[in-house]
């Protein structure tokens, strides 16, 4: 809904003067920890017009605490009970409390700062706070810091109202240590040496919401320019300077090209003051598009001068990703956190069209079916599945709303929608939905009420199964006794669901292989009779345009030839989904057939399919027998590759998957070599992030010289922020058990998990497919972690957790550690437990498929 205006509030306030006060006193929202959905109503309803002026003064010891102060102006349309601001933190950070100019005594229970209705008043009220800022969300460093308030947790800073539809202006002003750079979601109004300090005095941001508000300082490069008439500012702390160079261009023309075309996609102009951005070293995200301040991980935007084609395209989307937001999501937010997912599907599907005409040379339709369509069906497939639009009782849950479903089944999803509007028609929509609800808050159901104006489809129906539920359909092809034949599609669930769709089907033999494109809107859809009716002649998805689990054989490899990239693209991942359903292929015929292909195989995205099935089917789905027998086949084929290849690109990622793979003893020490500078490929240039990573894989590989390898290594790293993470993620790659048990148990203390991305690489190596059998011994403390992990961590850390200790493990004991802990808290929380069942999909499939294996041999 749209923020509350004066004339709103004094019409909310009548409506109360004329409610018995008994009633209103005995209907008080109660004191709960999170925000609940009904406090953020009553609020929603009874505040407007909120400002924050903000002071942190924030010291150059990391360890020492933030002192801060906040004034929160308001307009009040009652005092009938009183007033719940958020603050989870200990009591004892808070030192004074002032409303409306009277000191009152700290009220604060239940994760709230409760001011009593005696000291409100309806109309303009003000509350002034001392306070110790929280540290959970400030990501405090050694020389740098920056806020990360999404979605719910700019309250484990300040006292505030957390809540998307109560959006706020902000004044912020922070005292830095000398040599700090900051930067924030208003413009730096002054800068001026007090008390030893450095005194910056930010301009009053546009009002937006509270997880969008956001500062960034620290020991920085800036770097500002003007593009297209508009300045932008970038902070960095890389110390290559060649590497920066090298990607500045790219970066400023990329965000200026995405806000044009926003603007005219939309007809709305860039709708706020500024556009700055920070690259971070080890940000949890790739991307979070702060108002005027966007942050991103730095690695993900500064690439090396051997970036391979796909690695450009995914700085291209992540910036058109961030970009998009500022008109999805920043100019008009979802009213509550039950529809973040709107915000990052337009996001998403935005940021497709923005890159296209940047990469003529990129299938796009590959590519959108190779980003979203596996990790999509990674939690449809699993128990734990759950549907795009969630419930939410509490915004303490409101971080495990994120992840892939939101992220990349949305997109397909509505990439469908745009199918059965018409591009046109969809494009008018999101121009009167933007342009309707501009600077306000809005939910799904009112953006698909504008849609369904302009089509005779029923989008509300249609909506209630792709959005409002989770799976995938299954479709088989059923032949009748006369000889007909029909495409079923099948609801695992039992519940006669009809995902509504369109999908090409070809045959899949020969040049002119007919192909014919089908609506599916029913169960059951007639065959067309120019396709054969044998199920292991036909591509299903042959545009890669549906959405479910199709039929798929083996035997459809051999028209390879004939198929186009993106008709590849799709019977890969039909094949490898319907592998991992039990259903064929069998994995060692599936890797072997995959092998022959990466022989010759030359696009890029068709690669990384390959490679990827390739690498989990050796790792975790053969049996000790079967891996030994495909080994030097393997090893063969990506040296070959490597060692012939002259794009730089490809090179890439043969050198990648070679020496992540390579296990025998002189393949390794080709990778030792490569690492030690005593051999070198001209078409792959070695980094020192490169040499980082190979000196991690060959601590693996070379226990016996972990230590010396990792000693050379830490010597050699220039980039502080490198070696920190190295020293970090050290013994975790220890070849000494004790010290990796004492690793894992120290990640129990908060403190030592404050630099999320760190711990995942940490924890993929402590379950590395090397070292299973010893780490079955973390995944039930990991689950019993997970937890507080939710409370203390980011919004993807939780399934970020799981996946790096779930993914390679393939052993009964392990899928009964999960079935175990599952059954021993049957009241644990029901989006934990989602989580929880989504990443041990893979491992209780691999037990399946590796049973029925041995049994075989």
């Amino acid at each position: 809904m749209p923020t509350l205006g004066v004339s709103r509030v004094f019409r909310a306030c009548l409506v109360v003067l004329l409610m018995a006060s008994s009633v209103a006193m005995a209907s008080a929202v109660p004191v709960v920890n999170g925000v609940s959905l009904e406090l953020a109503r009553y609020r929603a309803a009874n505040v407007a017009n909120i400002n924050y002026r903000l002071y942190f003064d924030v010291p150059a010891d990391a360890a020492t605490p933030i002192k801060a102060k906040v004034q929160i102006r308001f307009e009040l349309a009652s005092k009938q009970q009183p007033l719940q601001l958020d603050f989870r933190e200990d009591s004892a950070l808070l030192a004074a409390v002032t409303c409306n100019g009277k000191a009152i005594e700290i009220d604060h229970r239940n994760e709230h700062l409760v001011i009593p209705a005696a000291a409100l008043k309806v109309g303009v009220n003000t509350v002034d706070i001392a306070f110790t800022a929280g540290n959970t969300s400030l990501n405090r460093n050694p020389d740098y810091l920056y806020t990360l308030f999404v979605p719910d947790r700019a309250r484990t800073a300040f006292p505030l109202f957390d809540q998307p539809d109560l959006k706020a202006t902000f004044d912020l002003t922070l005292d830095l240590p000398a040599g700090w750079r900051a930067l924030a979601n208003g413009s730096l109004a002054s800068s001026e040496e007090v008390n030893g300090k450095h005194r910056h005095v930010f301009r009053t941001s546009e009002a937006i919401s509270s997880y969008l508000f956001a500062f960034v300082a620290g020991e920085f490069e800036q770097v500002t320019r003007e593009v297209d008439g508009r300045p932008m500012t970038l902070l960095h702390r890389d110390t290559d300077p060649e590497k920066v160079a090298r990607n500045l261009d790219a970066i400023f023309a990329q965000h200026a090209r995405a806000i044009t075309w926003m603007e005219d996609y939309t007809g709305i102009d860039y709708p706020f003051s500024k556009f700055d951005f920070a690259l971070i070293p080890g940000f949890p995200y790739g991307g979070m598009e702060h108002v005027g301040a966007i942050f991103y991980r730095a690695n993900k935007l500064l690439l090396e001068d051997s970036a391979t084609d796909r690695q450009l395209l995914d700085r291209a989307t992540l910036i058109a990703h961030e970009t998009a937001h500022m008109w999805f999501g920043n100019l008009v937010t979802m009213e509550w956190f039950n529809d973040v997912w709107t915000k990052e599907v337009f996001a998403n599907f935005m940021a497709a069209k923005i890159v296209n005409p940047e990469f003529p040379e990129m299938d796009h339709q590959l590519s959108f079916l190779v980003d979203h369509y596996p990790p999509a069906y990674e939690v449809d497939r699993s128990a734990g599945a759950n549907p795009i639009r969630q419930e939410l009782p509490n915004l303490a849950e409101a971080g495990q709303m994120y992840g892939s479903i939101i992220y990349h089944k949305a997109p397909i999803m509505m990439r469908q929608l745009e199918l059965m509007l018409g591009e046109a028609a969809f494009r008018e929509g999101m121009q009167e939905y933007l342009g309707r609800h501009a600077g306000g808050n809005v939910t799904w159901p009112e953006l698909i009420a504008i849609l369904d104006a302009r089509t005779k489809a029923d989008l509300k129906a249609w909506s209630a199964v792709w959005v409002n539920t989770p799976g995938r359909p299954e479709f088989q092809l059923r032949r009748s006794e006369t000889g007909s034949a029909q495409l079923r599609q099948d609801d695992p669930a039992g519940k006669a669901r009809v995902w509504p769709q369109q999908f090409v089907v070809r045959s899949g033999s020969g040049p002119a292989a007919p192909v014919v494109a089908l609506r599916a809107t029913a169960a059951s859809i007639a065959w067309p009779a120019s396709l054969p009716v044998d199920a292991d002649e036909v591509l299903f998805n042959a545009d890669g345009m549906g959405y479910g689990l199709f039929p798929a054989q083996l035997a459809l490899t051999d028209t390879w030839g004939e198929l186009d990239d993106l008709q590849q693209g799709a019977l890969l991942i039909d094949l490898n989904e319907n592998m991992l359903a039990g259903r064929g292929p069998q994995p060692l015929a599936y890797l072997q057939t995959m092998l022959g292909l990466l022989a010759a195989e030359d696009n890029t995205l068709v690669l990384a399919l390959l490679l990827e099935h390739s690498a989990y089917i050796y790792q975790s789905l053969l049996t000790p027998v079967q891996q030994a027998s495909v080994q030097a086949q393997l090893e063969g084929v990506l040296w070959q590759r490597l060692d012939a290849e002259t794009d730089l690109g490809r090179a890439r990622q043969f050198f990648d998957a070679f020496t992540a793979l390579a296990t025998s003893p002189a393949m390794v020490q080709r990778s030792y070599a490569f690492w030690s500078g005593q051999a070198a490929l001209p078409q792959v240039a070695l980094s020192e992030s490169d040499r980082i990573r190979l000196a991690e894989i060959l601590a693996l590989r070379l226990p016996a010289q972990a230590e010396k390898i990792l000693a050379t290594q830490l010597r050699q790293t220039s980039n502080p922020d490198d070696r920190r993470r190295l020293a970090f993620v050290a013994p975790a790659l220890s070849a000494d058990k004790d010290q990796r048990d004492a690793f894992f148990a120290s990640l129990a203390d908060e403190q030592n998990r404050e630099t999320e991305s760190w711990v995942i690489d940490a924890l993929g190596y402590l379950h590395h497919p090397a070292r299973t059998a010893d780490s079955l011994a973390y995944l039930a403390p990991g689950l019993e972690l997970l937890a507080e992990i939710q409370r203390t961590g980011d919004i993807f850390f939780p399934m970020a957790w799981l996946q790096a200790s779930w993914y390679y493990h393939n052993s009964a004991e392990a899928a009964a550690i999960a079935s175990e802990f599952l059954q021993a808290h049957p009241d644990y929380s029901e989006q934990l437990r989602m989580k929880i069942l989504q990443a041990t999909d893979r491992p209780t499939r691999a037990r399946d498929i590796l049973g029925r294996q041995a049994s075989a041999e």
